[in-house]
């Protein structure tokens, strides 16, 4: 593949070597050296030169020489490595000469070409043949796992307050202020807790700048001094109207609603102290006002009603001191059984602790909250809260939880009020054209089985922790896209692997949290915030990976408010030609709920850790589901795993587990796509005041690169 035939000779066999440098012609007859085409690689999704970064660097005066070969860190991400030899008269301040070079870089290229580690050598190695001894080179210090920019400490006090706040939420040792937070792995469910931790140490930041200002430095600029929203600290007491996704759940017409829980069951590490749990409880059931909470059931309506604390505390004490370790398990999972089912929704409250004592063998805590009360993002504030208190109890000290935020109560007050906004005048005419839309039904395998929860299976499929690690950190930077993006377009790819069908309508599940009253701060209330909302995904002509994810990405930014819009008309719009219209999309026949990443929910000391045991339905057996297959990701132990729920009434299992695995290759498939590279490009929401749509910013790309070329000619 060197030695080519030479289409200039006469001669029979003249060859030509192929030398691998990139050149262009002056129009004088020169020729200039432009780099080395072997020496392409790829950096965050983008084809980079190493000989033009090098070009550049030996302009420097003080350089001498220099070389730049990618370099793989301990997470197995590539980063851009510069190693230079400075001229005889330069860098005589050795500590100022990365910082330098980093800054004069910085000026003419664009971040992501700019090395993130700058090595002083004495000289460049070579190889018996000649070429650059890259083994030979020094290991870069700079290059820390999963970063992508030169670690810079925070200096002011809200660089320091954030740079902790980020490094605990997302288990890194070292944050600078120049990292970006969404490409180590942050997402909006974590961006809540460092709000609400920001609150705490007295920073005010707003989801809005969360996504705005991704750095450290950017958000410490905009950060002000929080502004105490002004929430009851005592104990909130009365009714309030339900929200629309508790209005979502009793329109299910459940027989048992009050058998719908969430739960978790954990080891515990050390025996607990019976008084002390009693206390947490309490001082959980103080704390979060909602967890106190009944409803009230009249002919008219339904309302929620928050009560005092009750007289009857609910932490329940299991002496399992006489039973055998051999009997133990189905002594947890009788009892977790009974717990799961033992809620009044008329009476409440809806929360319960549980304690296995078993003595010298590690206990067991459930903890099970009816779901009407509680969210994903809520759990990971009640965990919180439980550990702290324990921790403080257990040291000798009071219980000091952090302040209260608004209440839940609040919340569904002000949610209903917000309802009757002629702002979502706006929105109708966007879910009403959905409610429109022909999509093809997904035909079970048993048409007329019942689709029950006592007869639901499962299939799932996980990710290696370095396929997740990608999909966090890697491919976002790509077609600047969140992970609901990508997760997504994976899906309608599947689908149409699986069924055949270019279209799918799905049930879109969010946390619900958006910013769209004032005077609410909700980032460490507890409650059933969740949204859940129809998105029509369409395949189209849509073929190659890049085009997909582009489409998928265009067609969610379409949906305004994160699709908080559609409950409140749905449920609580006083039209009710609106709410019947509406009611149409309430069959999608698939639901999705990304739940974010736990492996944050337990500290790093923490003495509780996942249990093997059943912890029992949480879901009354003889309810019927309201969609065919519900899929459920989230990610733990590093891991991102996707579970397809369904009933074997309805599907056979070969079935399901095709759909699974086609969503595996699928997601296999966007990542590699995301990291080979072609892939990168920007989308028309990239831009949202220039007006365009894919196809218009498609042409102005293409125009800006015929120009490149011109000037490089």
């Amino acid at each position: 593949e060197k030695f080519i035939p030479d289409p200039f000779s006469t001669k029979p066999g003249a060859r030509l070597y192929r030398t691998g440098d990139l050149v262009c012609f002056r129009e004088n007859g020169l020729i200039d050296f432009l780099g080395r085409v072997d020496q392409q690689v790829k950096i965050r999704g983008f084809r980079v030169e190493t000989g033009e970064i090098e070009n550049l660097l030996n302009q420097h005066p003080e350089v001498k020489n220099s070389i730049v070969i990618p370099r793989t860190d301990s997470s197995g991400t590539k980063r851009l490595a510069a190693y230079f030899i400075s001229s005889e008269d330069g860098f005589k301040d050795k500590s100022a000469a990365a910082g330098s070079l980093r800054s004069f870089a910085a000026q003419k290229l664009p971040d992501y070409m700019v090395p993130a580690a700058f090595v002083q050598i004495d000289k460049i190695p070579y190889t018996p043949s000649g070429k650059i001894d890259t083994r030979s080179l020094p290991e870069a210090d700079d290059l820390r796992s999963g970063m992508k920019t030169e670690y810079v400490p925070p200096e002011s006090e809200n660089e320091k307050i954030l740079a902790e706040i980020m490094q605990e939420i997302l288990g890194q040792k070292k944050i600078g202020v120049n990292d970006n937070f969404f490409e180590l792995g942050g997402d909006s469910i974590l961006s809540i807790q460092v709000i609400a931790r920001a609150g705490q140490k007295g920073l005010q930041i707003t989801p809005v700048q969360m996504f705005k200002y991704q750095t450290i430095a950017q958000l410490a600029l905009v950060a002000s001094t929080v502004k105490i929203v002004e929430a009851e600290q005592g104990l909130v007491l009365g009714e309030a109207p339900l929200t629309p996704i508790q209005h979502w759940l009793f329109e299910q017409d459940f027989q048992k609603p009050h058998h719908w829980n969430q739960s978790l069951l954990f080891k515990v590490n050390q025996r607990l102290e019976q008084d002390m749990l009693q206390q947490v409880t309490t001082a959980l059931l103080t704390q979060h006002d909602v967890l106190r909470s009944h409803f009230i059931f009249d002919a008219e309506q339904k309302m929620q009603k928050t009560e005092a604390l009750p007289e009857q505390s609910p932490f329940i004490y299991f002496d399992g001191t006489a039973v055998i370790e051999a009997e133990q398990r189905a002594f947890i999972e009788k009892q977790c059984a009974r717990m799961q089912a033992s809620f009044n929704l008329s009476e409440g409250p809806l929360f319960k602790v549980i304690y296995f004592d078993f003595g010298s063998f590690p206990g067991r805590l459930l903890l099970i909250i009816h779901h009407l009360v509680v969210d994903g993002v809520s759990w990971r504030i009640i965990l919180e809260d439980f550990q702290a208190a324990y921790q403080q109890i257990s040291s000798g000290q009071p219980i000091s939880l952090p302040r209260k935020t608004t209440s839940f109560k609040e919340w569904a007050e002000k949610l209903n009020t917000y309802s009757l906004n002629s702002v979502l005048d706006a929105e109708k005419q966007f879910w009403l054209s959905m409610s429109k839309k022909t999509y093809n039904p997904i035909i079970p395998d048993i048409p007329d089985g019942i689709n029950s929860e006592e007869s639901v299976q499962t299939a799932s499929v996980t990710l290696t922790e370095n396929e997740t690690k990608a999909l966090l950190q890697d491919v976002p930077p790509v077609y600047n896209t969140q992970i609901n993006d990508i997760l997504l377009s994976a899906l309608v790819s599947a689908y149409a692997r699986w069924d055949g069908k270019r279209s799918l309508l799905i049930n879109l599940e969010g946390h619900g949290r958006e910013e769209i009253l004032e005077e609410v701060d909700i980032s460490r209330t507890v409650g059933w915030f969740t949204t859940l909302f129809p998105v029509y995904l369409e395949l189209g002509a849509v073929s190659d990976s890049g085009r997909l994810i582009k489409h998928i990405k265009e067609e969610l930014r379409k949906v305004p408010n994160k699709g908080i819009g559609y409950g409140l008309l749905r449920y609580l719009s006083q039209d009710n030609e609106i709410r019947h219209q509406l009611s149409a999309l309430d069959k999608a026949p698939v639901s999705f709920n990304y739940l974010g990443q736990f492996d944050q929910a337990l500290q790093p000391d923490s003495i509780l850790s996942p249990a093997e045991e059943n912890k029992g339905v949480e879901h009354d057996p003889r309810e019927k589901r309201s969609n065919l297959i519900d899929i459920t990701s989230a990610i733990a132990q590093g891991k991102l795993t996707v579970s397809f729920a369904y009933s074997k009434n309805q599907f056979h299992q070969n079935r399901i587990k095709s759909f699974s695995e086609y969503y595996l290759e699928e997601l296999q498939r966007l990542i590699k796509h995301c990291k080979a590279p072609e892939a990168g490009g920007h989308t028309a929401s990239d831009f949202e005041l220039a007006g365009l749509d894919n196809k218009k910013l498609d042409k102005v790309m293409a125009q800006l690169k015929k120009g490149k070329k011109r000037r490089k000619k």
